[in-house]
């Protein structure tokens, strides 16, 4: 039933049964050149979110997702940047940090969702921790509460974390 609907030419539809097919079957070996295809469309960070969830397996991706990596709009980036990261791993850490940090810098919206990405491997993270103290020392932001307070709990942990990591590997050679 899901299948012929993942052949759809509707885009949004294509992109929900792709995504469907992949939890459902868990075959990269399908799905994977249906999120490559997409990510050419207007609902490529949807691919690229699924993509991130098929991992390693997604590998034939990753030329396309590094490309996406320097396109102008900040969401698509974050998307295609922590997808590169769920398939490559440590190996692209430098490029995907460098990119989420960028993305931050241009957009302040997106400080929730880099900061938690960063939270998920604080040690690669330590390119962030100047980003981190100035987000903190901001007087005020323009969500929510709850959202701040939020972010101001995972950035003040990662630079606790940060600090920590770098106090003790500075101390391992004195």
């Amino acid at each position: 039933m899901v299948r012929p609907l993942a052949d759809a030419q509707d885009v949004d539809l294509r992109a929900a049964a792709t995504a469907a097919l992949w939890a459902l079957e868990r075959d990269p070996a399908d799905v994977v050149p249906r999120l490559h295809d997409m990510l050419g469309s207007y609902r490529n960070r949807d691919a690229a979110d699924v993509l991130g969830r098929i991992g390693p397996p997604a590998a034939t991706a990753l030329p396309r997702l590094k490309e996406i990596l320097t396109v102008g709009y900040e969401w698509t980036r974050l998307h295609a940047a922590i997808a590169v990261w769920d398939i490559a791993g440590a190996a692209e850490a430098g490029t995907v940090i460098r990119t989420l940090l960028e993305v931050w810098e241009k957009n302040e919206a997106t400080a929730h969702h880099v900061a938690l990405f960063l939270d998920r491997d604080a040690p690669a993270a330590a390119p962030a921790l100047p980003r981190l103290r100035a987000e903190l020392a901001r007087p005020r932001r323009s969500r929510g509460v709850a959202h701040d307070e939020q972010l101001q709990r995972t950035c003040r942990t990662l630079q606790l974390l940060l600090d920590t990591l770098q106090t003790g590997s500075g101390s391992t050679g004195s």
